[in-house]
């Protein structure tokens, strides 16, 4: 297809978050779009606007080092693809050390105004419950919040049980309320600028406490239908992780390597790390605090944490339930649905796990709706993605999927530390091929 050549058939989109967006973004370039978005019309247990590509875990799209990581390497792809999401992301990043970070305000904003501005995009407010039979091509970017009766009409269409699992939100905590006569600002290892993140330390009773206080706080019953559903093991709650072992906290998101303490000189026992959450600097993300905690219990343990004995909270963590579908047993390699070809899935209801891996499969949707249908090579972040969910992993024990250099093609002789930085210089040529053939 010729640049610039637009599609005679509509490409209906359902869904505008991360992986909606993207795939309209994409599509637009090709064909006419529609963009179906409930919200306000109908919200969610999670999301807070009504703006498109609106951000509810947390404000980080994680590492941007494209040479020893899967998900850096991954941001580097889809910039090159002309990713709308990687465009805002950029334009509102925060100091975060190595990572991604973005105020998720402007992000969201600039998203919105960037597809409500093409010429090719028409937005429309309104739930879809079901799709229509005369719509010859879709794509369903519903994303693990898909409302009832869509994913009821969709477990219909594929004849199966959609899987599920639980994610958690962390809490967001005021700048100003903070105790930075207790709490420091340091990088681990002094990536990036050195001080990007608000520690608060632990001495080994206060951290003893601490887990303690988790493990006896109340917490959010579910329901019975809910119980038998796991949880996504990159996104557990703190208090399961701390159900796991005394030292699992402090071996994960509590771990203080890295770190020191500059009134001690010492490196503390534990520490909590909060990230920056807009630009103004005035909002701080719990990292790695996601919880099942009744918002009573949050705050009553989480000022038990030195340096947030006053925390004021702009928003406490929930809990919601996640959908998605069985990709390997019911996608082709194109993400059309096999059962019914005219209808593609994008996002994480794919089984793809985290926002930019979510985007990342909007953006090659999108491109394959508007008739672009070549793969990206599987040796790229975007190809090996793209074959995890449409037949790289076993239908049976298909779960939800970080990107990570274990889903790439070998590279032979490639071993040790250079393994990955060879693995992912290989990933950007092989891109380039694939790009300049579009």
């Amino acid at each position: 297809m010729g640049r610039g050549t637009v599609l005679a058939e509509t490409v209906h989109i359902v869904g505008g978050g991360l992986a909606g967006s993207e795939a309209a973004w994409q599509a637009a370039a090709h064909a006419r779009v529609v963009l179906h978005e409930m919200r306000p019309v109908r919200g969610t247990d999670a999301h807070r606007t009504d703006g498109l590509a609106e951000l509810v875990c947390s404000n980080s799209l994680r590492s941007d080092d494209r040479e020893n990581n899967a998900v850096g390497l991954l941001h580097e792809e889809m910039r090159r693809a002309g990713s709308l999401v990687l465009r805002a992301a950029d334009a509102h990043r925060l100091p975060a050390g190595g990572a991604l970070a973005v105020d998720r305000h402007g992000f969201s904003a600039e998203i919105t105004a960037a597809l409500a501005g093409h010429p090719n995009i028409e937005i429309r407010r309104e739930e879809i419950s079901e799709l229509p039979p005369d719509w010859q091509s879709v794509i369903v970017a519903t994303g693990p919040l898909t409302s009832p009766a869509l994913a009821e009409f969709i477990r219909t269409l594929t004849d199966t049980e959609a899987l599920s699992f639980f994610d958690a939100i962390a809490p967001i905590v005021h700048r100003e309320s903070i105790d930075m006569g207790t709490a420091w600002m340091q990088s681990r290892y002094d990536k990036g600028d050195g001080a990007d993140y608000v520690n608060c330390p632990l001495d080994e009773a206060q951290y003893r406490a601490f887990v303690e206080a988790l493990l006896n706080g109340e917490k959010t019953e579910f329901k019975d239908w809910e119980k038998s559903t796991p949880y996504f093991e990159g996104c557990l709650p703190v208090e399961v992780m701390a159900s796991r072992g005394f030292d699992t906290l402090r071996y994960g998101p509590m771990k203080p390597v890295g770190l020191r303490d500059p009134r001690r000189d010492v490196r503390p026992f534990a520490v909590v790390q909060l990230r920056q959450d807009n630009a103004l600097g005035t909002l701080w993300n719990m990292v790695g605090f996601q919880t099942k905690l009744k918002h009573a219990e949050q705050i009553r343990i989480f000022r038990m944490i030195p340096g947030l004995e006053n925390a004021s909270f702009a928003r406490l963590g929930g809990l919601h339930r996640n959908t998605f579908i069985n990709s390997p047993h019911l996608l082709d390699a194109q993400l059309r649905l096999k059962a019914r070809p005219s209808l593609r899935f994008a996002g994480q209801i794919t089984g793809v796990e985290g926002y930019v891996e979510s985007a990342a499969i909007g953006l090659i949707a999108g491109r394959f709706a508007a008739g672009m249908i070549e793969p990206p090579p599987p040796t790229t972040a975007l190809g090996a993605l793209l074959a995890h969910i449409t037949g790289g992993a076993e239908a049976d024990t298909f779960q939800p999927m970080n990107v990570n250099f274990g889903l790439f093609p070998e590279l032979a002789g490639a071993r040790g530390r250079d393994r990955k930085k060879a693995m992912s210089h290989r990933a950007l040529a092989d891109l380039e091929k694939w790009l300049s053939e579009k």
